[in-house]
């Protein structure tokens, strides 16, 4: 324990070190990338080489601008309120000043300019940053507390300063998209899409970032229009993210208007839950440049994955990579934009505040249990060798089918009490390599 704290704080102090001698190396390459932006090339010119053999290797920033409770399950546990189930009800079920007091000295502690110097690190290059659409706007009878967007700002110019390219994520519209609690509302159902007004507000917020953003896009290098709209839920919402993906390209490739330059920000759409096959022929490369997709690829939100053993995990991460290999190659480059080394549901609050996991059968759809989530979520310290072993598989197995596309992000950087989903943590004991590009195992889906 003594030798990895003392070697990861040896590695943080090195980094530290050359943030200052990298900012000016940035600095340097962000004037030849723009006056590269600013020549007879046409068409977006994104600071990054997407869909080329230099792979997105990130992290997510979860929990920090939009909450969710199995991430920091003391902010909700804290308010004594068993109701508190997302950031609505958290700033609609207490005080405004006691939500704002919590809120404010969670956005200040939970990810800080320290972060972002151990990311970069430990040879990641992008961080995805989830907000809300109540960071930029409140409308009547929402009860979401404000004070994110200046954190927003201030990630740019941390990841500026040490060389990360960040996508800023709207992670919440109005009306939800999906109905989870990471959306900023739980709702039966998603109602975004069934109400004009809720689109073209998204749409406002998407166009007010390009504007702001389109001058930076050296680290503000990617826009995602929205997180994972609920396609699964039928026609209507995948029609409505259909033109909106459309809508929002001409936002971010045209924020100031058509006969203004374009920006060289990337726009990076989600699959909406549906194949990738789905979108087979949509946004083709002839007609739209400076656009990717985003997919997420779980294996524990149903009872057909839960139950799975460790082998036939391992089998369906590896089984993944032709398709998106296909895709990106034919199509549009392709990014698993979430997606963990865990393979069970145990994570405390991870199916909902006060809702169990399916894995040890306390989820309350009446299955029985596949398993006890005893030494399988918590904290790393208790993980058993041949656990972390397992681990590590999966975090090979899974980084070895995304880069057959464009890369991948996991979710997430760090957790509260679920070091199995924290890249963090997975540092700190030892199943994540500091390099990434480092195999143990680098037949393990030639098995």
């Amino acid at each position: 324990m003594f030798v990895s704290t003392f070697a990861s704080a040896l590695f943080t102090l090195l980094a530290l070190s050359s943030v200052r001698a990298h900012s000016a190396q940035v600095a340097r390459a962000k004037n030849a990338r723009s006056h590269h932006a600013r020549g007879n090339q046409p068409g977006c010119t994104p600071s990054f080489p997407y869909g080329t053999e230099e792979k997105v290797r990130g992290v997510n920033l979860g929990g920090w601008l939009v909450l969710e409770p199995w991430i920091t399950p003391s902010l909700f546990d804290g308010t004594n309120n068993p109701a508190i189930i997302d950031e609505w009800t958290f700033g609609q079920l207490q005080p405004h000043d006691v939500a704002l007091d919590a809120l404010q000295k969670h956005w200040d502690t939970w990810i800080t300019f320290k972060d972002f110097v151990e990311i970069r690190a430990a040879g990641l290059n992008h961080v995805r940053l989830p907000i809300g659409y109540w960071a930029f706007e409140v409308g009547p009878g929402e009860p979401y507390v404000q004070g994110q967007l200046p954190y927003l700002r201030k990630a740019i110019q941390w990841a500026s300063e040490v060389g990360l390219k960040v996508i800023i994520d709207l992670h919440g519209a109005p009306g939800s998209q999906n109905g989870f609690d990471n959306s900023g509302h739980k709702v039966p159902a998603p109602m975004w899409q069934s109400n004009q007004t809720n689109i073209d507000r998204s749409s406002a917020i998407i166009k007010q970032l390009s504007q702001e953003f389109a001058s930076d896009h050296y680290t503000a290098a990617v826009i995602a229009p929205l997180n994972e709209p609920a396609g699964f839920k039928g026609k209507d919402i995948i029609n409505a993210a259909k033109q909106y993906w459309l809508d929002s390209y001409q936002n971010i490739r045209f924020p100031n208007g058509q006969d203004k330059p374009e920006s060289n920000i990337l726009e990076l759409i989600h699959d909406t839950f549906q194949p990738l096959s789905f979108w087979d022929g949509f946004m083709p490369k002839d007609k739209f440049q400076g656009v990717a997709m985003d997919t997420h690829i779980y294996q524990m939100f149903s009872d057909d994955q839960v139950k799975l053993n460790e082998t036939q995990h391992i089998q369906a991460a590896c089984a993944s990579g032709p398709t998106l290999a296909e895709f990106d190659h034919t199509q549009m480059p392709v990014i698993v934009g979430e997606w963990t080394p865990a393979m069970t549901d145990c994570a405390k609050y991870l199916n909902g505040r006060g809702k169990g996991a399916r894995y040890d059968g306390t989820f309350g759809d009446g299955v029985a249990a596949f398993g006890s989530c005893k030494g399988l979520t918590g904290s790393g310290a208790t993980f058993s060798e041949d656990y972390k072993t397992f681990l590590r598989q999966s975090w090979e197995a899974q980084v070895q089918s995304w880069e057959q596309a464009s890369g991948w992000l996991q979710w997430a950087w760090k957790t509260e009490e679920a070091d199995d989903w924290s890249y963090s943590a997975g540092l700190k004991y030892g199943w994540i390599p500091m390099n990434p590009a480092e195999r143990k195992y680098p037949n393990i889906c030639k098995q």
